[in-house]
């Protein structure tokens, strides 16, 4: 998981800074936006994201919300909800609109690396049948490399 590339997205400035110190020491990219409207600047920016750490509940545009964007803009980014103050059903929500899974504050760091951990590894599996694919069509249609330019 060490060329794992994070975006921490959390309203609670000392528990994105903790994180972040935390994340850092695991040898991950770790970007931070306070709010889902900063989370969405960061996506803008061209970062290669492949984890969100959303929290569901903060002031403006919350994590739901920011979530389905996220998943317009990037599909195959993996989002691992965190909740402290929204119920389960949120959260459950939050799947539904394509979350990989969520965790209830406090948690465990190990656990947090586990569910990061697994939320890599879906999306690098993901991208690796995407790379399949396009790679099969070359084969098989050369000349449409061509036909694009």
């Amino acid at each position: 998981m060490n060329s794992t590339v994070v975006l921490l997205v959390d309203d609670e400035v000392p528990f994105v800074e903790a994180m972040n110190r935390r994340l850092n020491k695991r040898n991950l990219t770790v970007y931070a936006a306070f709010s889902g409207e900063e989370a969405l600047a960061r996506l803008d920016e061209g970062h290669p994201i492949d984890v969100v750490i959303l929290d569901v509940k903060m002031p403006g545009m919350d994590g739901i919300e920011t979530l389905r964007e996220i998943k317009r803009i990037q599909p195959l980014v993996e989002v691992l909800l965190l909740t402290g103050h929204a119920s389960v059903e949120t959260s459950i929500e939050g799947m539904k609109q394509g979350a990989f899974d969520y965790l209830l504050k406090p948690m465990k760091f190990e656990d947090l690396l586990t569910k990061m951990a697994q939320a890599f590894e879906k999306k690098a599996t993901h991208d690796k049948k995407i790379r399949d694919a396009k790679i099969q069509e070359l084969i098989r249609y050369p000349s449409r490399v061509f036909e694009q330019e």
